[in-house]
């Protein structure tokens, strides 16, 4: 019996039906035949590279397989992204970072096993990647952001040297223990967020460079991940930037231009480990006062964060544009325009949600309070 037959027949068995005496029955076939493990990962990069056809990145199975599997099978899945890399064709800065953030440590790392155990684990990831829902292809307004910036591409240009001056600012205002000193870093995060948004536009209009909107996916991960959908909203509405929820696969699409999207993945990732430290800090208190609910303080602490951070994430948005050179207000109105033309062609409809769930009034008044505490302003005026 050749070794595709026993891939063949297990798949059959096991792919295609949801009972656990069929994953069984394709296990035990691919168990008993180990010349069939060459033919079985090359079928498994082939779902990877059918995963990519609709419209998946490597962050995006990542994280789906996080979520629905175990740390086995995304072993398994991200050992495939890997294997398959070399293979495919070039996509882009954000699509190789992707890569690069799925590190080495997958098959040296794995525990040993048997061969029926893993056989299963296999079939189980690969029953996920064959039930994969079509996404929004983002690989378009990746290639043409990726053509505007030039010949040797977006992820050479200096300007990495300075998200890389932001990321170190913002890990230090997250790591110190002292509100002075996060606040001081934070602004001058923003500060320097704020410039090279600016930079940017600069640097289009004085190069005549067809600039384009990208997009890019940012988890948005349980629990309380309807409020977290709305901060990263706001975020993404004040940095020029539109934001999709997709409840059901957990993520946001976020499109803008580049050194945006850097902007909100930044922001969001900062102002959530802010929320968190503030959250625990304040349930503590609420639990020294005999108070014992928990799950609605968090919810409503977390909507309330949202809000008031979009609202003053709102005013600084208009407060830098109060400050620019009347010539280049229609550069960047224009750039408003081009970000929700991409946003119309991706997402033709969309629903609006409701906010559920809020209704601990000292929750939200501590989400409210810390949220202003939050820094989330440039110091100085942009010119």
């Amino acid at each position: 019996m050749s070794t595709s037959s026993t891939v063949d027949r297990a798949f059959r068995a096991a792919l295609y039906a949801t009972t656990d005496d069929a994953l069984d029955t394709g296990a035990s076939l691919l168990a008993g035949d180990p010349a069939a493990d060459a033919e079985l990962a090359r079928r498994g990069e082939e779902f990877v590279s059918k995963a990519w056809q609709r419209g998946w990145q490597p962050a995006d199975l990542v994280r789906i397989v996080r979520r629905e599997l175990d740390d086995v099978h995304l072993r398994l899945v991200t050992g495939l992204i890997r294997a398959q890399a070399p293979h495919d064709r070039p996509r882009g800065p954000r699509w190789t970072a992707q890569l690069d953030a799925l590190g080495d440590s997958g098959a040296a790392s794995a525990p040993r096993t048997d061969r029926f155990s893993r056989a299963t684990a296999v079939l189980e990831a690969y029953r996920l990647l064959l039930r994969l829902p079509m996404l929004e292809s983002l690989d378009g307004a990746a290639a043409e952001a990726a053509g505007a910036a030039g010949p040797e591409g977006r992820d050479r240009r200096p300007e990495s040297r300075m998200l890389g001056r932001i990321r170190a600012l913002l890990a230090k205002a997250e790591a110190t223990g002292f509100p002075e000193e996060a606040e001081a870093l934070t602004a001058k995060a923003q500060e320097l967020m704020a410039r090279h948004s600016v930079d940017e536009a600069l640097l289009a209009v004085r190069t005549h460079a067809a600039t384009v909107p990208g997009a890019c996916r940012i988890g948005v991960e349980a629990p309380y991940e309807q409020t977290k959908a709305v901060l990263l909203d706001a975020i993404a509405d004040a940095n020029h930037c539109r934001a999709v929820w997709n409840e059901s696969l957990g993520f946001s699409t976020v499109v803008g231009f580049d050194a945006d999207l850097e902007a909100v993945e930044l922001l969001y990732t900062s102002l959530l480990v802010q929320a968190g430290t503030a959250m625990t800090k304040a349930e503590a208190a609420q639990k020294a006062g005999g108070r014992k609910r928990t799950k609605t303080f968090r919810q409503s602490f977390l909507a309330a964060y949202a809000h008031r951070v979009g609202a003053r994430l709102a005013a600084a948005a208009e407060g830098r544009t109060s400050g620019l050179s009347d010539d280049l207000l229609p550069v960047l109105a224009s750039r408003d325009v081009a970000v929700t033309e991409r946003l119309d062609h991706l997402f033709p409809e969309t629903t609006t949600t409701r906010l559920r769930g809020v209704s601990d009034v000292a929750g939200w008044e501590e989400g409210a309070r810390a949220a202003d505490d939050a820094q989330v302003e440039a110091r100085r005026r942009l010119g």
